[in-house]
């Protein structure tokens, strides 16, 4: 009888330590996940990711933006009445040298309008980019001094498989030195954000030179009235190897309003030798068919503007490449990230698009 009040004594002392240990341990925190289980059939995960494609990635990546925006914002706020450090007063301000200097300086910016009528969408966006750089730096030092705790992560990358078809290509092939890094280009000759980024390309094929290959596909917007025709003279010029010099013709001198004499005339700077060869491929609309091949090809991997990027692996074997998709005037920094992302993949074993999703 002895021995079972015993046992009693224990269960029960045992009872109220795991109470007491419960209600003294730190509540499980609901830590931000993005990728959650959003439902179950038969027991198996459906993942958020799992209801992914290119348009719905972008929407992602533009509403996380979005939102760690208003998170830095609501951070800085909470902290300013602890840390005097955090004030809006210390943001720098732009003066009209800052705004000339950015005139004169960006690519594209002058056909867009006079420094008078642009002077005050400059400024906007001078004060906006200063803002949000101080921001910045304050969020960053909230974090490295344990201020804050940032668990809101960026959608996970996601995976698109895309032909390079018919895409010219930067370097020629060479089995002996293999790349296996591809950039492809989806541009509109028309689009001032595809010539603004030329630049950035260009630096990036010089650093990359005996690692990435690089490609160019069209993307001509249906409201550039001249970028169709742009990009079928461009394949009429590639007929005799001059495809990359009267692209590169075109974004540094193409205007609004394009003629064919115009046209033809970059076909000569190019070095386009045959000309008779040339007029005749342009005037008869040769690779219509390519170009619209490749914007129904971009449509499908879910391109909706330019310029759009696919960065990943190439497979020699299917001619695809696996890769994300991005768009917009890219930084050189983040074409850089990117790209030594897939470095680093591609000297992993597997395939890449063993994990891709086809669109």
């Amino acid at each position: 009888m002895r021995m079972n009040k015993n046992l009693l004594v224990v269960a029960v002392f045992f009872f109220f330590f795991l109470v007491s240990i419960s209600a003294w341990a730190e509540p499980a925190k609901n830590v931000f996940s993005n990728n959650p289980i959003v439902a179950e059939v038969d027991g198996r995960p459906i993942m958020l990711d799992d209801l992914k494609n290119a348009k719905i990635q972008d929407s992602l990546v533009n509403l996380h933006q979005l939102q760690k925006s208003l998170l830095k914002q609501r951070v800085l706020q909470m902290l300013q009445k602890n840390h005097p450090e955090i004030k809006k007063e210390n943001v720098p301000q732009v003066t009209r040298k800052d705004i000339e200097r950015f005139y004169q300086k960006t690519p594209g910016i002058k056909e867009i309008g006079t420094f008078k009528e642009m002077e005050g969408e400059i400024r906007q966006f001078l004060e906006a980019t200063l803002i949000d750089s101080f921001y910045e730096s304050q969020y960053e030092t909230a974090l490295r001094k344990g201020w804050v705790k940032d668990y809101f992560k960026a959608p996970n990358d996601f995976t698109v498989v895309a032909s390079l078809g018919t895409a010219a290509l930067w370097f020629s092939d060479d089995a002996a030195k293999p790349r296996r890094i591809i950039v492809l280009e989806y541009s509109d000759f028309q689009c001032p954000f595809c010539k603004r980024v030329q630049g950035t390309i260009k630096k990036i094929r010089r650093r990359y030179a005996s690692q990435v290959q690089f490609g160019y596909r069209h993307f001509p917007l249906p409201f550039h009235k001249e970028a169709t025709q742009l990009a079928e003279a461009t394949e009429c010029a590639r007929d005799q190897g001059r495809f990359w010099e009267m692209q590169s013709v075109i974004y540094e001198n193409a205007p609004q309003t394009i003629t064919r004499d115009v046209i033809f005339d970059y076909a000569r700077q190019a070095g386009v030798r045959d000309a008779e060869t040339f007029e005749s491929c342009a005037i008869k609309n040769k690779y219509k068919p390519r170009v619209n091949r490749d914007v129904a090809v971009g449509v499908q991997l879910g391109i909706v503007g330019t310029p759009t990027f696919v960065v990943g692996l190439y497979d020699s074997d299917k001619k695809t490449m696996a890769g994300e998709m991005f768009s917009g005037a890219v930084s050189e920094d983040d074409f850089i990230q990117k790209i030594e992302k897939y470095i680093a993949l591609s000297r992993q074993t597997g395939k890449l698009s063993s994990l891709a999703k086809t669109p």
